[in-house]
């Protein structure tokens, strides 16, 4: 027997999953996540909707054991395009489109990442920060370090069609061993 994610409902909030998206066998999906199509929750992820909503942007990735949480008042909204790093914890927070938060990176409550940025591995984006569009974010705390070159904003776009792929990928393969 093929393992499946867990994705159900908390509170009587049921995730909504696009038929196009992928969600790993170990991944938790609970509660009110909306997942656009092309996105994907990678294994041992948690996307946890238990007192305000999580939106996933098509085309977005959440890779192997990350957490995204909310509190009350501080949802979380993904844009489209978005890779969020291995281990990355958001919570409670805002990524406009195309922006790559790096492996271990955590973002808190009320911050902002703007459209074309990049938080460093392993960077704490401290709450209510807003990140320009186009920034490189870095560090503990996180401060603006630069603006991205043109060929580092297509790179995160490379990246994300690059995990867009692969879920389907592992979608079909999951699908073929059921």
């Amino acid at each position: 027997m093929t393992e499946r994610p867990l994705i159900t409902a908390v509170g009587g909030k049921e995730p909504e999953v696009d038929r196009a998206a992928f969600a790993a066998p170990t991944s938790v999906v609970v509660g009110e996540v909306t997942m656009g199509p092309g996105s994907s929750v990678w294994y041992h992820a948690v996307l946890r909707a238990d007192c305000g909503p999580i939106v996933l942007g098509a085309d977005s990735n959440i890779q192997d054991n990350c957490t995204v949480h909310v509190d009350p008042g501080f949802p979380v909204t993904i844009g489209e395009r978005v890779s969020v790093g291995h281990n990355a914890v958001l919570h409670g927070c805002t990524v406009e489109d195309d922006v790559l938060v790096g492996m271990g990176a955590t973002v808190l409550n009320g911050a902002h990442l703007g459209a074309g940025s990049l938080v460093a591995a392993q960077a704490l984006v401290p709450q209510g920060m807003r990140v320009p569009p186009g920034s490189l974010v870095a560090g503990v705390p996180a401060k603006v370090r630069r603006q991205l070159t043109d060929e580092e904003r297509e790179g995160i776009k490379v990246n994300a069609a690059l995990y867009r792929d692969l879920a389907r990928a592992h979608r079909e393969a999951h699908a073929a061993g059921a």
